[in-house]
C-alpha cells in the first residue's frame, strides 16, 4: 500500500509558500509532479520508480486461515453396546441397551454422508445380536444401496451370523473383520471369547468360507494382550489369508474397562509396549498386518457421538454432542478427530470390494 502521510504533506506545503514569488510557480510544478508520483494519478504512467510499497510493519503478525472443518472420510457406528462375549478388555460395554430406531439410523447416516463420509463400519458391542441381524442387514443395504458409499464393512466376533444373513445382505458388504485374539480355544475362554460348545476358531474357519462364497472381503482383528502376546499366529494367519489383520494394544479406558463405573477389570490384560512391539516383531513376515495403538470413533448410544481413545495405557472417551442435533461440522469439533494420525496408521486404504480385485 503506498501512503502520503499528513506531516510529509504539510512539510512541502510550507517550503512552497515560503519561497519568493519568481520562484512559486517552478515549486508549484514540482509538488504537483510529486503528488503525482505519490498517488500514481490517474492518466500517469506507473513505474517502477514512482510506486514504493510501504515496508509491513514487522510487529504485526500475519493472519493464518482458519483450519479446514475436519471430514468424516472413515467411521465407526457402535449401534449398540449389547454383546453375547465378555472379553475382560472390552471398552465398549453394554452400559445400556438402548439402539436408535431405525429411521433415525439412516438419517445420521445420511448426514454423514453430505459431509464427506466413504466408508461405514458397523460394530458393538456385537452388530448380529439386535433382532436377529436383520436391523444391521437394513443399514448396511441403505449404505450401499441408497447413499452408494464406497465401503461398507462390519466388525463382529461372528458367532451370531448365519448363512442366510450373507444370502441377502452379502452383495451389499464390502469388508467383514472378524474379532480372533487367539487360535488356541483354551486361551479365548480365558479372555472371554467361550460361548459354552461352540468353538470360535472353527467357527472363523467357516465365515471365511462364507465370505469367499458371497464375494465379501475377509479381515481379522486381534487384541494383544497378556493370555496371547506370546502367542505365534503366523502361520493360521497366512492360511486365513484375510485382506488386513489388524492388531490392536490392549488399553485401558476409564470407565469402561476400568475405574469406579467400569463393568470390566481389565488391568489384568494390560501388555507393555515392549510384550507388544515383540509380538509384532514376531509376525514381520505377514504382510496384512496393520499395527494399531489407538483408535478414533464415531459412535452411539443416541447417534454418531464423537468419541476420541486418548493415547497412552490409562485413556478415556470424551463424548460429543450427537450429529443428529447439532450436524457433523459442529460434533466433529469435540470428537478428539486427528486426521493425521489417522493416514498415518494407514486407515485410509483400499477398501472396497470392487478395487481389491481379490480371486474370489
Amino acid at each position: 500500500m503506498w501512503v502520503l502521510t499528513p506531516a510529509a504533506f504539510a512539510g512541502k506545503l510550507l517550503s512552497v509558500f515560503s519561497l519568493p514569488l519568481n520562484s512559486l510557480w517552478r515549486s508549484l510544478v514540482l509538488l504537483s509532479c510529486w503528488l503525482r508520483a505519490t498517488f500514481w494519478l490517474p492518466g500517469t504512467k506507473r513505474t517502477k520508480k514512482q510506486l514504493v510499497p510501504r515496508e509491513p510493519d514487522k510487529t504485526e503478525e500475519e493472519e493464518e486461515d482458519p483450519p479446514l472443518p475436519t471430514t468424516p472420510t472413515s467411521v465407526n457406528y457402535h449401534f449398540t453396546r449389547q454383546c453375547n462375549y465378555r472379553c475382560g478388555f472390552c471398552f465398549h460395554t453394554a452400559k445400556t441397551s438402548f439402539v436408535l430406531p431405525l429411521e433415525e439410523a439412516k438419517r445420521g447416516l445420511l448426514l454423514l454422508k453430505e459431509a464427506g463420509m466413504e466408508k461405514i463400519n458397523f460394530s458393538g458391542g456385537e452388530p448380529f445380536i439386535h433382532d436377529r441381524g436383520e436391523y444391521l442387514g437394513k443399514l448396511v443395504e441403505f449404505c450401499k444401496a441408497e447413499l452408494q458409499l464406497p465401503s461398507v464393512s462390519i466388525v463382529s466376533n461372528g458367532s451370531l451370523i448365519r448363512e442366510k444373513w450373507f444370502q441377502n445382505y452379502g452383495k451389499y458388504l464390502d469388508i467383514l473383520a472378524i474379532s480372533c485374539d487367539s487360535f488356541d480355544e483354551q486361551v479365548n475362554v480365558l479372555i472371554g471369547r467361550g460361548q459354552g460348545k461352540k468353538n470360535h476358531v472353527e467357527n472363523l474357519q467357516k465365515l471365511r468360507t462364507w465370505c469367499r462364497n458371497y464375494r465379501v472381503a475377509f479381515k481379522i482383528n486381534s487384541v494383544i494382550n497378556r493370555f496371547n502376546m506370546e502367542e505365534d499366529m503366523t502361520e493360521q494367519i497366512k492360511a486365513l489369508n484375510p485382506v488386513r489383520w489388524k492388531v490392536f494394544q490392549c488399553l485401558l479406558i476409564e470407565g469402561e474397562n476400568t475405574g469406579e463405573d467400569a463393568l470390566r477389570e481389565a488391568e489384568r490384560f494390560v501388555i507393555s509396549d515392549e510384550d507388544f512391539e515383540r509380538f509384532l516383531e514376531r509376525h514381520k513376515e505377514v504382510s496384512c498386518l496393520v499395527k494399531v495403538v489407538f483408535s478414533i470413533i464415531i459412535y452411539s448410544d443416541r447417534f454418531p457421538k464423537g468419541e476420541s481413545l486418548s493415547q497412552g495405557h490409562i485413556g478415556r472417551k470424551d463424548p460429543s454432542k450427537s450429529i443428529l442435533d447439532v450436524g457433523v461440522e459442529e460434533a466433529i469439533k469435540f470428537s478428539g478427530f486427528d486426521e493425521k494420525m489417522f493416514l498415518k496408521r494407514g486407515g485410509k486404504y483400499i477398501w472396497s470390494k470392487a478395487d481389491l480385485k481379490l480371486d474370489w
